[in-house]
């Protein structure tokens, strides 16, 4: 993936295909409502599993098959202190991006229907220029 400035000044992304396959799984697993709130109450600590369903409200079979997912998928690592597996977050950084999409879906919510309306209108009706062609 990388970002680039076109000549027209609007910055674009590009997933390569490798970069494509490696996204959308990605999503598919913090697309789980479950999931996604055991990474967001993870935080910053790390926590035993029993604090996780006492959290949750979850089933301890229910629990374990979402940390294995969020394991193996790279969100959460586990270590072993004791008799107990404690779970934190590979990188803190994914609090960030969760944090970003958040704030960015409450403010697209936030438009009224007809600013959406008037932005939809704007962009449907563009003028379009066109080359005519010479017949050769």
């Amino acid at each position: 993936m990388y970002i680039y400035m076109s000549h027209e000044s609007y910055i674009t992304v590009k997933f390569a295909q490798h970069g494509q396959a490696k996204i959308i799984p990605a999503l598919k697993v913090l697309g789980e409502p479950s999931r996604l709130r055991i990474l967001c109450w993870l935080g910053l600590e790390c926590r035993p599993v029993v604090d996780i369903i006492n959290a949750t409200g979850l089933e301890q079979t229910n629990v374990s098959f979402h940390l294995r997912v969020l394991r193996e998928a790279g969100f959460v690592r586990a270590e072993r202190r004791g008799a107990f597996i404690y779970y934190c977050l590979a990188d803190p950084d994914l609090l960030r991006i969760l944090h970003d999409l958040k704030h960015w879906l409450e403010a697209r919510q936030a438009l009224t229907s007809s600013e959406v309306g008037q932005h939809v209108k704007l962009v449907t009706h563009r003028p379009v220029t066109t080359k005519s062609r010479e017949a050769t």
